[in-house]
């Protein structure tokens, strides 16, 4: 059996340890015990954005993704998006940054230069406020990753992203006709009615974590601002 390999470590501000682990060809972040990520399950990440940028009309749409992780959520988007488009990501550990130019530089490629995109240090709520606010423009979709489901696992703070308020913050940083999409681990019935009770037209799609339709089932919520 190959062993496994701690390559890094970095804090996660107000809370847990996030550590990058080698396993053969492959990388894995874990939180604390938990498999956070991998090279080996990233489809239904990819699927994140591929399904979420097919719903939109808009050819250049500016797309925003709460977490990069090991990027794959990102490069699909990029992938999608024509020029005049715009993907911005939030990501609030800047070691992640460190480990895609360097141990999963591979992985990454040149995306991190692309003109199309931005990843910007700080909370994606931050940047959800921005747009609510007139800092920054509205957004044609916001993608949010940052955790294994809808509430705060990888920090309490995060939480607040999935409450009523905060899904009326997404809703009002959309655009007309825009869509806010959630990647989970697993189903929840009860964020599907709230997503619902915010005003969005909601759909509950369920992905393979591999191509091949193998792995773990995963749940991505596409809810889109109908009013």
């Amino acid at each position: 059996m190959l062993p496994r390999e701690t390559i890094a470590t970095a804090e996660i501000p107000g809370g847990e340890t996030l550590t990058l682990i080698s396993h053969g060809r492959d990388f894995v972040i874990m939180l604390g015990r938990d498999e956070l990520m991998g090279t080996r399950m990233q489809f239904s990440e990819e699927q994140l954005a591929v399904l979420t940028l097919a719903e939109l009309s808009r050819p250049a749409p500016r797309v925003l993704i709460g977490g990069y992780g090991m990027g794959f959520t990102y490069r699909a988007a990029l992938s999608k998006v024509t020029d005049g488009g715009e993907v911005v990501v939030a990501e609030i550990v800047p070691e992640i940054l460190d480990w895609a130019r360097g141990p999963l530089s591979d992985l990454t490629g040149d995306t991190l230069d692309d003109p199309r995109g931005e990843v910007v240090l700080c909370d994606v709520a931050a940047l959800i406020d921005d747009a609510n606010d007139g800092t920054c423009e509205k957004f044609d979709a916001i993608l949010l990753d940052v955790d294994n489901g809808p509430d705060g696992i990888v920090r309490d703070a995060n939480d607040r992203l999935y409450t009523r308020t905060g899904l009326a913050k997404a809703k009002d940083a959309l655009n007309p006709g825009g869509i806010l999409a959630v990647w989970s681990a697993a189903p929840d019935h009860k964020f599907t009615r709230r997503l619902k009770e915010a005003g969005f037209d909601v759909e509950a799609r369920e992905v393979r974590a591999r191509p091949n339709n193998k792995g773990p089932r995963h749940t991505i919520w596409l809810a889109r601002k109908v009013r």
